[in-house]
């Protein structure tokens, strides 16, 4: 098999043609040199350098050879720059998985002053409700989540990082609009449009209606926001969403807000990854930038929003400065 350290000191040799010099660049001895340089020609079966009189000169085997050579070291040399490049973050890849809402709703903000920061970083951003995502993190399909905890997972780290509060929609013209508030039982009365297994809404919203002691009339199980909305604007029943989802329609009068009656309910999201792996350079400067944001705060009713608000105003700080 071929011997690479014999090799590299061949590739010295023949591109110096000076003994002396490969030694040096090598940071070797001489006589490791030549004897690097013997055991090499040995294993070829022929002669690689012949020296006459106080040159050194490279045969048609070894001028063939050190073609071969270049190449291989020059690769190296890319390999080196690559490996470097990663751990500054000139290169590299960023898988997250997150929420069909959070995708829309709070992503491009996020990723986009992440890339303003490391425009080199290939961003691949993947959908699916928390648990899905949740378990994509275990499968290595996503390396960082952003999502809501549905349950304990093990394997997963989670780290608090913002709590949405949540709102009841209805139509502008539903009966709902004309109280001052809705105890959660009459939601059981009406028909209710439900977020789908696995999200992080829908685990919030099953446990509200079990604190209460009444079941949901639910009247469909949806994954998509916006055709929640929609069948609420239709009057078709009413739900319960982030409100960061919602309140562009419920500005527009498309939507109702009605408040719940003693209630505050808020979902609870997390910076989600595997706790016993490494994370990448690229994963790790994600988590990074989200972690200094909220460092030496506590969590407390405060949406990715202003999150993002604040990540944006002090990206453009940084840029003007």
């Amino acid at each position: 098999m071929l011997n690479f350290n014999q090799l590299r000191v061949f590739y010295n040799v023949a591109k110096h043609l000076n003994f002396t010099r490969a030694a040096a660049e090598l940071f070797i001895s001489q006589p490791a040199v030549t004897a690097q340089m013997k055991a090499f020609e040995e294993y070829c079966g022929f002669k690689v350098i012949k020296k006459l009189g106080r040159k050194n000169w490279l045969t048609d085997e070894g001028k063939t050879l050190f073609a071969y050579a270049s190449d291989v070291f020059g690769l190296e040399r890319n390999i080196e720059g690559v490996i470097e490049d990663m751990r500054q973050l000139k290169r590299g890849v960023l898988r997250i998985g997150t929420t069909k809402a959070y995708a829309r709703y709070f992503m491009p903000l996020m990723l986009s002053t992440f890339h303003g920061k490391f425009p080199n970083i290939k961003i691949e951003l993947n959908e699916g409700s928390s648990h899905e995502m949740a378990l994509s993190l275990l499968e290595f399909r996503n390396e960082v989540a952003v999502i809501a905890k549905t349950g304990d997972v093990e394997g997963l780290r989670y780290i608090p990082f913002s709590q949405e509060e949540m709102v009841l929609i209805a139509a502008p013209n539903h009966p709902f609009t004309q109280k001052s508030a809705i105890d959660v039982r009459r939601l059981a009365e009406v028909p209710f449009i439900m977020k789908d297994r696995g999200s992080g809404t829908r685990k919030l919203v099953d446990e509200l209606f079990k604190r209460k002691s009444c079941e949901p009339d639910i009247l469909m199980e949806v994954s998509n926001s916006e055709f929640i909305k929609e069948l609420v604007h239709r009057g078709d029943g009413v739900s319960l969403l982030v409100h960061e989802t919602v309140a562009a329609e419920i500005e527009a009068g498309k939507l109702a807000a009605v408040p719940l009656k003693n209630e505050e309910i808020y979902l609870d999201v997390s910076i989600c990854y595997l706790a016993d792996q490494h994370l990448s350079p690229s994963a790790r400067a994600f988590v990074t930038t989200l972690e200094q944001l909220r460092s030496g705060r506590e969590v407390t009713h405060q949406g990715i929003g202003e999150y993002m608000a604040k990540i944006s105003a002090q990206y453009r700080k940084k840029r003007e400065e």
